[in-house]
């Protein structure tokens, strides 16, 4: 069916390009709300701030449009004052780090010493036997009996006990070097490379570390062998100690002067032990007193951090384009379906009108007409001719005073389509309205 108000029906919307659309939109939605976002911060200890370092191109899998996503980066920055901390702190933590290498390289000879060797320095402990140099003593101060020989010891145990540990850790350092040469031989990393070098050196400092620490156990086991050694020393003398007294519970002691004598004794004997135990603290000291340089060279205070605040997330909605033109069409198909129904009704008008002039001529010269407003088109061929195009008129004529409204074509119009269905009478052109409306049906 031809129709008056509108050359073709609304034609459906392209579902790729309208995916297309949607996806741009979408897009474009999405990059307003990541720069929405990315709110830059400032903070007396430091600045956030985020800038576009770049873009990467989204090609859509269904129209294979492009799209240039932006990149964003977040920088963090340091306020001058606490960038100057940094700084000082990375040089100071640098130095420190050094020095405590340095010392734990002297450490591991330290020891690695046999401390048994030092403690061979120490000075001797009291005799108990210079008692019996005492006249009148001889006989009532003896040896103490088995009450001190059941508690000798033989030397330290500090080299079996390392050997023992070293010998569970070496194989287990092996193949741990093993297993990371192999990794690294798997990933393509060449022996020499700087990623080579650098897993190489994170495992020597490992393995450096459970040396130090055997190291340590074996101190640790030679220490305690020393308590023990001087554990059992003291019970020694506390024995010898309870045999003088109750030597002197006995009355074995005859006179003051004996008594005077045996107290200056007692007063060298304790002398010398108490000589003997502050060597012995000496010695630890000096063993331990590396160990905590270390730890306090190796701990180092820490910059003060900016604390940025969570802010608030905005989100721009998108657009829902692909309903907005599917509605758009909707109504669009709605409006040609009503104008088509119009369009029937004034067709049905016109061939009205043609019956009922059927054979006469009827004015439809644009020039005896006034108020014309074109409100279509309408379609008319001749036989075995293509359709063309021929637009409707709502119009008045000139000499009419009531100003009534037709509806109808011009005859200029109608000649450009078909010249015999026009005829020029007393200088006004008119139209056959039957062949007209034959020439209309016939293109619908």
């Amino acid at each position: 069916m031809c129709n008056l108000f509108g050359d073709d029906p609304p034609q459906p919307p392209n579902p790729v390009q309208v995916a297309g659309a949607q996806t741009a939109t979408n897009v474009s939605t999405a990059i307003a709300n990541a720069f929405l976002n990315n709110v830059n911060q400032v903070t007396p200890l430091g600045n956030l701030n985020y800038n576009q370092t770049g873009t990467y191109k989204f090609t859509d899998p269904t129209t294979g449009s492009a799209y240039d996503i932006p990149r964003f980066t977040a920088e963090q920055s340091l306020s001058p004052q606490e960038l100057y901390i940094q700084n000082q702190n990375e040089l100071a933590k640098g130095n420190m780090a050094g020095i405590a290498n340095m010392s734990s390289q002297q450490l591991a000879k330290l020891l690695g010493a046999n401390f048994g060797n030092t403690l061979s320095g120490a000075p001797g402990a009291g005799d108990p036997n210079a008692f019996g140099n005492i006249p009148g003593a001889a006989t009532s101060f003896g040896d103490a009996g088995n009450l001190t020989r059941d508690y000798q010891t033989d030397d330290l145990q500090r080299g079996r006990v390392e050997e023992a540990l070293y010998g569970r850790l070496n194989p287990q350092l092996q193949r741990e070097r093993g297993n990371i040469e192999q990794r690294l031989a798997d990933q393509g990393i060449r022996y020499g490379s700087t990623a080579y070098n650098a897993a190489m050196d994170d495992y020597n400092r490992q393995a450096n570390d459970a040396r130090l620490a055997v190291t340590a156990a074996g101190g640790q086991e030679q220490q305690l062998q020393a308590g023990l050694a001087q554990q059992r020393g003291q019970f020694q003398n506390a024995a010898q100690q309870q045999a003088f007294q109750e030597a002197a519970a006995r009355g074995q002691f005859g006179n003051a002067a004996l008594g005077q004598q045996l107290q200056q004794a007692q007063a060298l004997y304790n002398a010398q032990n108490q000589g003997r135990q502050q060597y012995l603290t000496e010695q630890y000291a000096q063993r331990v007193q590396p160990i905590n340089e270390i730890t306090a060279l190796l701990s180092g205070s820490q910059v003060s951090r900016p604390e940025f605040r969570t802010t608030p997330t905005n989100t721009i909605p998108t657009t829902d384009y692909a309903g907005l033109v599917n509605q758009n069409f909707a109504q669009n198909f709605q409006n040609y379906q009503q104008q088509s129904t119009n369009q029937n009704a004034l067709l049905g008008g016109i061939l009205g009108g043609g019956s009922n002039i059927a054979a006469a001529w009827a004015r439809s010269d644009r020039d005896v007409k006034k108020d014309i407003h074109r409100i279509g088109t309408v379609f008319a061929a001749l036989p075995d001719s293509e359709s063309k195009k021929l637009p409707i008129y709502q119009y008045a004529y000139k000499d009419d005073p009531a100003s009534t409204k037709h509806i109808g074509p011009m005859a200029q119009d109608v000649e450009k389509i078909d010249p015999g269905a026009v005829k020029t009478i007393g200088g006004v052109k008119h139209i056959q309205p039957e062949r007209v409306m034959g020439n209309i049906l016939r293109a619908a």
